[in-house]
């Protein structure tokens, strides 16, 4: 109805008592309406009002919380939910919770390098012949959830892409030359993991940085694969020139087998994906629900697995220090990679969501690749111990900083830390109890130790709370 007053609007109330048999409209005594204008009326959900049941009144509030509705039963009557309502919020519940298992990939992440640590065999079946189709997996779930118009308006932003290839072949080789040269003058550790370290710096960019960049900002996962093809690409011809220029030595790279794999991984999954989104829409809408799980699973399998093979590597005497010159390293990559896109891009309307995708792209490199022409070229294996350890902390630190970006910026550290130690089993039916992060890290670390010692991982004297363990 109008008025001077303004417009209004008059919700049917969908209540049996409201409605008489006839479909009359009746009105029980003391049952008050409230006639709201029709800019504050705001329709509540008949699921939500069967929590009040067996209550005498039931209020509704508006947004504003400044008009309320009134409604006092009639003895003897109570509202009866719908129960075809009931069921599909049931299956909704069900698809939000597939949807929303990227949230806990941090964890996931975090509990597969502990399982590799403590149980290798746990990861050692998923050999390297997997390692290309888990791969492709994950640009198949980036191409359903894309559509060819975000590719066509990635390949609009010419700039970016070209401050991405820099940060790939330029600022990461710089940043690997320091830290190899910091390893053997100031730490003393052997030259060959010093050209490890230099190895990993002079290798492409990695699919999980477009996976990392799809979680973050999905608007800009296209020009991440960008990136990333393109550096793939040319590393047929950059990655030996850059070995030659920093360690001395020539690298011959197979162009057929590196163009294969660009083809395997990258360019036929996007593109069958692309395909189905297009020609198969409601097939893809079936499919989205499941693709979160599934590649939650999929990275798992791809963080674990490199570690696990090579675990006596990541275990050896220098472990811990070249760790520690590794995560240095990937650090300063993300860094540099964030504020210099910030710099060069300051006026994009974009700015934060670039600045994250060419921070993913300059700390996250194809460690795997370094790892094989490691050993492939070299006849030290001290230089695969270097990979080896990138291929685990560069997946750590890459999903941690997307935990990270996600956070509110006002009080960013409480929220990473309460979302870092949020419960992954709680109000259990039987006991109420609830288990953190850090209840769990406690676990495995004591676990680890005893099957460590078992199974001869400790291989050299380690000091806890000052007693030496003797060597096995």
């Amino acid at each position: 109805m109008s008025s001077t007053t303004g417009q209004f609007l008059i919700q049917r109330p969908r209540f049996s008592h409201v409605f008489s048999q006839n479909n009359s409209f009746h009105i029980p005594k003391r049952v008050q309406f409230s006639v709201l204008p029709l800019s504050s009326y705001i329709p509540v959900p008949l699921s939500s009002f069967s929590q009040f049941r067996g209550s005498k009144f039931l209020e509704c509030k508006c947004a504003s919380e400044k008009v309320s509705e009134s409604f006092e039963r009639d003895p003897g009557q109570e509202f009866e939910p719908e129960p075809n309502q009931i069921v599909k919020q049931k299956k909704a519940s069900i698809v939000d919770i597939l949807k929303q298992s990227n949230s806990v990939l941090p964890h996931v992440v975090l509990a597969s390098t502990i399982m590799a640590l403590v149980y290798p065999p746990s990861f050692t079946w998923f050999t390297s012949r997997y390692y290309a189709p888990a791969l492709g997996f994950l640009m198949f779930a980036v191409g359903v959830n894309s559509s060819e118009k975000d590719f066509i308006e990635a390949f609009k932003r010419p700039d970016a892409i070209f401050a991405g290839y820099v940060g790939q072949f330029v600022v990461k080789p710089l940043l690997g030359y320091i830290f190899g040269i910091i390893a053997v003058t100031v730490f003393g550790l052997p030259t060959p993991l010093g050209a490890g370290i230099m190895l990993v710096s002079c290798v492409s960019g990695a699919q999980l940085s477009n996976y990392a960049t799809f979680l973050t900002d999905p608007s800009l996962a296209p020009l991440s694969i960008v990136m990333t093809s393109l550096s793939t690409a040319t590393a047929v011809f950059v990655t030996p020139m850059l070995s030659l220029l920093l360690i001395g030595k020539r690298l011959p790279v197979d162009v057929v087998g590196m163009v294969s794999s660009i083809l395997q991984i990258v360019i036929a999954p996007i593109t069958a994906g692309l395909l189905l989104n297009r020609l198969f829409p409601r097939l893809c809408e079936a499919m989205r629900p499941f693709l979160p799980p599934l590649s939650v699973l999929d990275t798992a399998c791809c963080v674990g697995a490199p570690l696990a093979i090579n675990i006596n590597s990541v275990l050896s005497p220098f472990g811990l220090t070249v760790s520690l010159l590794i995560v240095a390293f990937h650090l300063s990559a993300f860094v540099t990679g964030y504020f210099l896109s910030g710099s060069l891009f300051h006026k994009a309307p974009d700015v934060k969501a670039l600045q994250r995708t060419l921070s993913f792209e300059t700390g996250m490199q194809s460690s795997l690749l370094a790892l094989a022409l490691a050993n492939r070229f070299f006849q030290d294996p001290l230089v695969s111990v270097p990979p080896a350890i990138s291929t685990v902390i560069m997946s750590l630190m890459g999903f941690a900083l997307r935990r990270w970006s996600v956070c509110p910026p006002g009080n960013r550290m409480k929220s990473f830390y309460d979302g870092l130690n949020r419960s992954l089993i709680s109000n259990l039916p039987s006991t109420g109890a609830s288990f953190s992060i850090a209840d769990l890290l406690t676990s495995f670390s004591i676990l680890g130790v005893f099957l460590a010692q078992d199974w001869h991982f400790l291989n050299r004297t380690f000091i806890i709370s000052g007693t030496r363990i003797p060597r096995y």
